[in-house]
C-alpha cells in the first residue's frame, strides 16, 4: 500500500503518505487491528533523511561523536482512525552516522527467566558500538543469541536494518 499512495502521490512527503494508507486501512482493516510503520525518503545526495512514525519503535541515529538519538515524530498506528494527521521530520546524515531501524521481536525477545531483551539493552548496545568492521546487525543478533540462550524459540519475527553514511568519495 506504501509503494502504490507513494506513486499516486508522486514525490511527496512520509505524512502524505501515511495519511493515505491510513484512510485506505481504517475503512478496511478489522476492528481492533493496526499496523505500525516508519517510513522515510533518504535524499542520497544531500544525506537528508526526512521520515514520519506511525506508532512504530523509535528508531536510533548514533551519532559519529557517539551520543544517541531517538528519531521521534508523533503519529498514530494506521488503520486505528480515520483522518489522522503525521508529524514529518528530517534529520541530516553526517559521515560516519548510523541509523537502527528494527521491530518489536527485537526487543520483545525473552530468555529463559522470562526477561526480555527490552529497550535499555538495546539502547546500552547501540551507544557503545563505534565504527567497527562488523555490521551493527551483527553484533545485535549475537547479543540477542547470546541473551536468549540455546533452546529459543522465536516468537515474532526480527527485522534491523542499519543505515550508515560512509565519506564522500574522493
Amino acid at each position: 500500500m506504501l509503494r502504490a499512495v507513494a506513486r499516486v502521490l508522486g514525490p511527496s512527503s512520509p505524512a502524505e503518505v501515511l495519511s493515505q494508507v491510513n484512510e485506505t486501512l481504517s475503512a478496511r482493516i478489522p476492528q481492533n487491528m493496526f499496523v505500525t510503520c516508519f517510513y522515510a525518503i533518504l535524499d542520497p545526495k544531500s544525506a537528508r533523511l526526512t521520515y514520519a512514525n506511525a506508532g512504530h519503535d523509535l528508531p536510533y541515529l548514533r551519532l559519529s561523536d557517539g551520543d544517541l538519538e531517538e528519531l521521534r515524530a508523533r503519529g498514530m498506528p494506521l488503520g486505528l482512525m480515520p483522518v489522522m494527521s503525521y508529524e514529518e521530520r528530517e534529520v541530516s546524515l553526517a559521515e560516519g552516522n548510523c541509523v537502527l531501524f528494527y521491530n518489536d521481536g527485537l526487543i520483545e525477545a525473552h530468555n529463559a527467566k522470562s526477561e526480555m531483551f527490552g529497550f535499555p539493552r538495546l539502547r546500552a548496545l547501540v551507544a557503545e558500538q563505534g565504527a567497527e568492521e562488523r555490521s551493527l546487525g551483527t553484533i545485535l543478533l549475537e547479543e540477542l543469541y547470546t541473551f536468549v540462550g540455546d533452546g529459543w524459540e522465536q516468537e515474532d519475527d526480527i527485522t534491523l536494518l542499519t543505515l550508515r553514511r560512509s565519506s564522500a568519495p574522493s
